[in-house]
């Protein structure tokens, strides 16, 4: 659960990054995401992490945001 929680931390850090005004879209986009997947087995969670981190990888390629921001996000996502 705390790695999924500072997963969740980085994505928020991540969405500061985006224009202003697609940010709350983000914010609510992850938080509905996360409480979704709260109560999943341990065995898928290293998928959701992998699709937490490619997600947001596509996110910030699409308003042209270097992906070195999600540096702190993939070393979370691969422990």
């Amino acid at each position: 659960m705390e790695k999924a929680v500072r997963a969740y931390a980085e994505v928020l850090r991540l969405v500061r990054h985006l224009p202003k005004d697609t940010r709350g879209y983000y914010a609510k986009y992850a938080r509905e995401n996360f409480v979704n997947y709260r109560h999943v087995d341990s065995s898928t969670l290293h998928e959701l992490f992998q699709r937490t981190y490619h997600h947001s990888l596509w996110v910030l390629n699409k308003y042209s945001i270097d992906q070195s921001a999600a540096n702190r996000l993939k070393a979370i996502c691969s422990l």
